[in-house]
């Protein structure tokens, strides 16, 4: 498989480690700022760029027939844009905030827990994550996707940075070096707590679970989740 690695920094070095591992040929390495190259050499192309690359990036692939998977966040307000790009070019589009295939199972985790314990009123739901310094938004794609995971089971209406009110769940990020991610989800009253939590040891994970995603979308089209490759749910 002849893979674009849209986005060279760390994760796409080790993107870069792991595909080659699995046999596959990097035939394409963007890094940030260069949107003159060409797509169509490659037979999928990987995105881990920056918010303002993305959209780019992911037209890009699509508008030349290559399958794309992106992990880069903090653009979710032009996701619906490229959904309906990938439905009308008939192409095949992965977007996901975390692809650790370890996150993914916690997300499923995370929603099961949420419809155990939305009838269970004394209990209020809040979300920490942290982060290396250098990542550019907060708080995180992930803990988005965990918080959406337990409105969508709950009768909670709308997640709030630091603090938050009775119908929404307050996420707590923090920027500490060298941490790759992690995440906790935890549920508190006043008798007891309950609390899951994901820990990344480095960032192999994500980038295996992104070089997954990039095999199992080859010759598919239309638009997916991790879930679809993991066949979750």
């Amino acid at each position: 498989m002849k893979i674009a690695l849209l986005g060279y920094g760390r994760m796409g070095k080790e993107i870069e480690k792991i595909a080659k591992a699995r046999g596959h040929e990097v035939v394409l390495k963007i890094d940030k700022g260069d949107f003159d190259y060409d797509i169509t050499a490659a037979d999928v192309a990987i995105d881990f760029s920056i918010p303002t690359a993305a959209v780019n990036n992911v037209s890009n692939c699509l508008n030349n027939n290559v399958p794309v998977v992106s992990g880069t966040t903090g653009w979710s307000q032009d996701y619906d844009k490229m959904v309906s790009l990938c439905e009308s070019r008939r192409g095949a589009f992965i977007h996901a905030s975390n692809f650790s295939l370890g996150v993914n199972i916690f997300f499923e985790l995370n929603e099961q827990l949420a419809r155990m314990m939305a009838q269970l009123e004394d209990y209020k739901v809040s979300m920490e994550e942290i982060h290396h310094t250098k990542k550019l938004d907060a708080p995180s794609g992930t803990a988005i996707t965990l918080a959406e995971g337990v409105i969508e089971n709950s009768s909670y209406e709308a997640w709030k940075l630091d603090k938050a009110d009775a119908s929404s769940i307050a996420i707590t990020a923090k920027r500490i070096e060298d941490v790759p991610g992690t995440h906790a989800v935890t549920y508190d009253s006043d008798i007891d707590s309950i609390e899951i939590t994901h820990t990344a040891h480095n960032r192999q994970g994500f980038a295996l679970g992104a070089v997954v995603a990039a095999e199992w979308i080859i010759d598919k089209t239309g638009v997916f989740s991790m879930k679809d490759v993991l066949n979750l749910g």
